[in-house]
């Protein structure tokens, strides 16, 4: 039997890429994505929520975000979903990031010049 591990955000960039390298080279960038909802409660009264997603690029989608994506930007990104734990005992942290395969800028704060993507 097959399995399906796919997550599909729209959102904005809370901070601006992280960006390191791996040992062999490789760039892995890092950053999160803000959603919002909306929602009417039971007095009629308008509610908002924010939630914050931690996403990881490798490779060439790195190399795209190093470069164009800023703090503001609005994305899509495709991708799955991997879950890790650091720490021990009572200190262990539990952390749930999006691993994106697939990035397209929405726009943001500034105006880009339409740039050719590598992938």
């Amino acid at each position: 039997m097959k399995a399906l591990n796919k997550i599909q955000l729209i959102g904005n960039v809370g901070n601006p890429p992280e960006i390191r390298s791996t040992a062999s080279g490789s760039k892995v960038a890092k950053l999160s994505i803000a959603t919002n909802r909306t929602w009417k409660d039971r007095d009629g009264g308008v509610q908002e929520k924010t939630d914050w997603h931690r996403c990881t690029f490798f490779g060439q989608i790195a190399d795209v975000v190093e470069k164009w994506v800023k703090k503001g930007d609005r994305l899509y990104v495709e991708g799955r979903i991997e879950y890790s734990t650091s720490g021990e005992g009572d200190q262990q942290k539990f952390w749930t990031d999006v691993i994106v395969q697939e990035l397209i800028m929405l726009g943001g704060t500034e105006k880009h010049e339409p740039a050719e993507m590598p992938f």
